[in-house]
């Protein structure tokens, strides 16, 4: 691990090369990271050239740098390339993933208060089609998931242990490779959404010991929006099913039968965005560059100094909790709603995002809450924005 922090120089440097930091002091990270300018000139450009040269050509000419993405994806989650299929976001991942198990009536998975919206419709939908159940395995009175609980509940019927790495509307963190350790020693399938770490935290799948990974490229990982991609370890690639198929997916085709390829692009459609690609591509490179372990050092810096302000000040409760924290810092305005603090902090050009219940569900259920502020810290954010966002904070509670 590099433990060398990031200076203040670095930093500067760092913020010079997004152009998005000198008008915006931007805490929504956690919704979409301002992207570094030179991914945002490798999507423009790749389009200038299909635009002058076709797009199959241009394609061509770039083949190797497309192809380099998956080797970046690899690198940066601990994977091998063949495991790694392109998508469009986290939640069309997941859906890959979870829609391709082979449930049956009766099968059993186990989950977390923490699940994001999307996850929960997918297990309730698979209830109603398939007949599956789910347990919500519930965090402690301090915030903390307990593995104790799960272990005790799986059973002969748990098919698929499913958790969120770090959720929407919270800064509290899962222990995902304590439980990749649960479900390695029962033998059950095991999927983590990690939409909220990558980039933000190291993540090693093969130290988490998950079966499948989600991740979406807007986020941490300060890529264009549109991308991301579905981890599928090797060994349970022909496990899942395909959900959806077309000339890509096959290695080989005849009248009467056709062969599926042997990696995880099998999981992909032929046509996506390249520009897209070669932009998450240079996103991941970047953030490799820079070190992700250094990465998450000082977004835990900004994250702690953040929440230790706002607990100061009279007026703002801060939610997060359990011994494990994240960039994501949630708070609410006593007397005020989410999207009034939202929009007034946007007046003063500081970007937050308001977390509705909806997204977590259950954790909101449990904790009685309608919405929260989300103020999400990058390691590009600086001390002085965060006492930017307190002291108009201040004003805003007068």
């Amino acid at each position: 691990m590099d433990s060398t922090l990031i200076g203040e120089q670095e930093i500067q440097q760092l913020r010079a090369a997004t152009k998005g930091t000198a008008q915006k002091v931007h805490f929504n990270n956690a919704g979409a990271s301002l992207p570094p300018d030179v991914v945002v000139d490798t999507v423009i450009n790749y389009l200038l050239e299909e635009a002058a040269c076709g797009g199959y050509e241009t394609e061509a000419k770039y083949k190797q740098q497309l192809d380099n993405t998956y080797d970046l994806v690899a690198r940066l989650i601990n994977a091998e390339k063949e495991e790694i299929a392109m998508v469009e976001n986290a939640s069309t991942a997941w859906m890959l993933a979870f829609n391709g198990i082979d449930f049956k009536p009766g099968d059993v998975v186990l989950t977390t208060e923490m699940e994001y919206v999307t996850n929960l419709i997918g297990l309730l939908n698979a209830k109603k089609t398939l007949g599956i159940e789910f347990k919500v395995i519930l965090n402690d009175e301090y915030g903390n998931f307990s593995l104790e609980a799960l272990e005790a509940a799986i059973s002969p019927k748990t098919k698929l242990i499913a958790v969120t790495h770090i959720p929407s509307t919270a800064g509290g963190m899962i222990p995902v490779v304590e439980i990749g350790q649960i479900a390695r020693k029962h033998g059950i399938l095991y999927l983590v959404d990690a939409c909220q770490s990558a980039g933000q935290i190291p993540v090693d799948v093969k130290e988490i010991g998950c079966d499948m990974l989600a991740v979406t490229g807007r986020k941490y990982l300060r890529a264009p929006r549109g991308t991301g991609f579905l981890f599928v370890r090797k060994a349970v690639q022909d496990q899942l099913k395909l959900t959806f198929i077309d000339g890509s997916t096959a290695a080989s085709v005849s009248e009467d039968d056709f062969k599926v390829r042997d990696d995880a692009r099998r999981f992909e459609l032929y046509e996506k965005n390249r520009a897209l690609i070669l932009g998450l591509g240079k996103a991941v490179e970047y953030a490799l560059d820079i070190g992700v372990d250094r990465i998450w050092l000082r977004i835990q810096y900004l994250a702690g100094l953040l929440r230790n302000q706002l607990e100061n000040i009279e007026g703002i409760t801060v939610h997060d909790a359990g011994d494990q924290q994240c960039g994501i810092v949630t708070f609410s305005v006593k007397g005020m709603d989410s999207a009034t603090v939202k929009n007034l902090l946007g007046e003063k050009q500081i970007n937050v995002s308001v977390g509705k219940a909806v997204s977590t569900l259950i954790y909101m259920n449990k904790h009685h809450l309608t919405s929260i502020v989300r103020a999400s810290v990058h390691y590009y954010n600086t001390e002085e924005e965060i006492e930017f966002l307190c002291d108009t904070l201040k004003t805003i509670l007068k």
